[in-house]
């Protein structure tokens, strides 16, 4: 087995890290940067870009521009939390055949585990130029509270990556892994995780190497996204009083202000004061052009989202309550994730604990980070750390009356199997459908399906006298498998749990065979887009430098440039990456030379200077 990295792939930036000895390292992407943006372009020439250059994109090309898609991803597209996304977003959504929530891009219909496969082949991509070998194995983390559905989608976005997942690991486990908590003894712990998307609390115990979680409990809709729409409406409020015009549905102005209430939620919490200045975000016929500025306090800002953060509270009531505990009986509390940050979090937290939360140093990389480290643990390169994890949902099938019964309460340690009987409820019934469900609600039809199978061939009998055994096993994953044995006949029917929603296999193999035939087309795309950037820069240099500075330049030079000029729309034309090579290497040449020239004549000018 080779390298494995651990990938936090998170709502608005992701992570990646590599353990290095004993120590988790974090891997710098393409740009150097140690997170990179979870957002994905789409630009009128079909390239597709992923982090920082996709997010330049953003304002210029809101509508092609993806991001958030893990809100999206395992979700149903009629779902009230859909519906209230989409009123922000300045993206398309519609719905697949299965009733599966999608990206709209030019009319294509593309899924989030897609979308998500591409933010990960990009960490991928950079792992591998980092340490200069291939990346096959990788430790994804998902929010504690993810069902069966939304991490079977996880694991099927890393696949169509090209990553085969040693293990799905909850994102609080993960960061108390990297906190530096291995040599503490007996000590009680709460995990408060709140993400760009997402909110967890995991409450866990930590002794001799032994991280064992308690309870785990969450809100897969509540993060920054939350926060920053809040201040996004107070603008687009304040501004439609002020000019009677609404922006809410002007794309371009909307992704403005959006990128604007991130960027002013982000300086209070290190300031008591910002301002958010927008010029030109509006134009009337006749009225000429509006611009949106606004001062935004400290105190209007927690105004705005108090809410939001006691929304928090009764998920971490609930995790304590599920592991016997009180708020007196954890000895720390940390606070992860770049929401969790903000000092308003840290104060309802430290009022509710009765004691000072401690911030995550790095929030936006522990995760990646734990999850290194969980990699070394699953290697073997780490053997004093035992990692026990629980399921967060309860999971059950449908009985009599449509009611759920729970076979595997929330918050059992995992991996776990457990079978309880069941019997039919008529006369000679031959054949049981087991529906298989995932949730806290006492009626089946209100919790999350996660598949239904048959077991056929139960021979005539009154009914309650066959006992049908079921069996579910989950593995360290969190994944779900589900048998159902006739004790009688002996006929037994497995199914490893397919979701209802997501990606089925045909879909899932066409994806990666599509990715997989069109890998060397796509690196020669993306490597041609590089050289015409390059070149771009230095033939705008080299233009700039001609025109501005051309007593700098010799005769023969700018003949040379002048040639460059004249040809520049020629040569950025083409799409063939030999002849854009060709080029990128004559015009660095000279480019070189000029930049040579010029130097040591601006060395030498003030030599010549100092006789006067």
């Amino acid at each position: 087995m080779g390298r494995a990295i651990g990938i936090d792939l998170g709502t608005t930036f992701s992570c990646i890290a590599c353990l290095e000895g004993s120590q988790p390292q974090i891997i710098p992407n393409k740009e150097g940067l140690s997170t990179t943006p979870s957002v994905v372009s789409f630009t009128s020439s079909g390239e597709i870009l992923v982090g920082n250059l996709a997010l330049r994109q953003a304002v210029t090309n809101p509508e092609n521009t993806i991001y958030a898609v893990k809100r999206l991803i395992g979700k149903k597209f009629n779902s009230e939390e859909i519906k209230n996304a989409q009123k922000k977003m300045t993206y398309q959504i519609g719905e697949a055949p299965n009733g599966d929530v999608v990206v709209v891009v030019e009319s294509k219909k593309i899924s989030p585990q897609e979308i998500s496969a591409m933010i990960l082949s990009y960490l991928k991509e950079s792992a591998e130029e980092y340490y200069g070998e291939k990346i096959e194995d990788a430790i994804v983390t998902v929010p504690a509270h993810f069902d069966d559905t939304q991490r079977q989608a996880t694991k099927d976005a890393a696949r169509i990556a090209g990553l085969n997942v040693l293990r799905v690991i909850n994102e609080p486990t993960a960061a108390s892994l990297s906190h530096g908590l291995i040599d503490r003894k007996n000590v009680k712990l709460a995990i408060y995780d709140m993400g760009g998307g997402t909110f967890d609390i995991t409450v866990l115990e930590v002794y001799d190497g032994v991280f064992n979680v308690l309870a785990t409990n969450g809100n897969t809709y509540l993060g920054g996204e939350d926060f920053d729409n809040r201040i996004l409406d107070w603008l687009l409020d304040e501004f439609k009083k002020e000019n009677n015009i609404d922006l809410s549905q002007d794309k371009f102005a909307l992704q403005r202000i959006k990128e604007a209430s991130e960027k002013a939620k982000r300086e209070l919490s290190f300031s008591m004061e910002t301002e958010i200045n927008l010029p030109f975000v509006s134009s009337e016929p006749g009225g000429g052009a509006k611009h949106l500025r606004k001062k935004l306090t400290r105190d209007k800002l927690e105004e705005l989202t108090t809410d939001l953060v006691k929304e928090s509270l009764p998920y971490v009531e609930q995790a304590l309550k599920d592991a016997k505990l009180e708020p007196k009986d954890i000895g720390e509390t940390i606070l992860v994730g770049g929401q969790a940050q903000m000092p308003l979090i840290g104060k309802v937290i430290a009022e509710f604990f009765g004691k000072e939360p401690v911030k995550s140093p790095n929030p936006d990389e522990a995760v990646a980070a734990g999850a290194a480290i969980q990699s070394g643990i699953i290697m073997g390169e780490m053997k004093d750390i035992v990692l026990l994890d629980v399921t967060p949902l309860s999971l059950g099938i449908e009985a009599e009356h449509g009611s759920f019964v729970k076979i595997i309460e929330r918050n059992t340690t995992i991996p776990t199997k457990k079978t309880i009987p069941f019997t039919t409820v008529e006369h000679n019934q031959g054949t049981v459908r087991i529906h298989v469900l995932q949730g806290e609600r006492e009626v089946a039809i209100e919790n999350r399906s996660l598949g239904m199978f048959d077991l056929v061939g139960i021979e005539p009998a009154p009914a309650g006298l066959p006992q049908i055994d079921v069996t579910f096993e989950i593995d360290a994953d969190g994944i779900t498998k589900v048998s159902a044995l006739d004790t009688g006949t002996r006929k037994e029917q497995k199914i490893e749990v397919n979701p209802s929603s997501g990606l089925g296999e045909e879909e899932i193999e066409k994806i990666i065979k599509e990715a997989e035939k069109y890998e060397h087309a796509d690196r020669k795309r993306i490597q041609a887009e590089q050289a015409r950037g390059e070149i771009r820069k230095m033939i705008d240099s080299l233009e700039s430098l001609f025109y501005r500075d051309e007593e700098k330049v010799s005769f023969l030079h700018q003949e040379d440039i002048k040639k460059i000029i004249n040809k520049k729309g020629e040569i950025l034309e083409t799409d063939d990456l030999e002849k854009l090579e060709v080029s990128r290497k004559e015009i660095k040449k000279l480019f070189d030379l000029i930049s040579t020239v010029s130097e040591s004549r601006d060395s030498f000018t003030p030599e010549e200077g100092g006789d006067e």
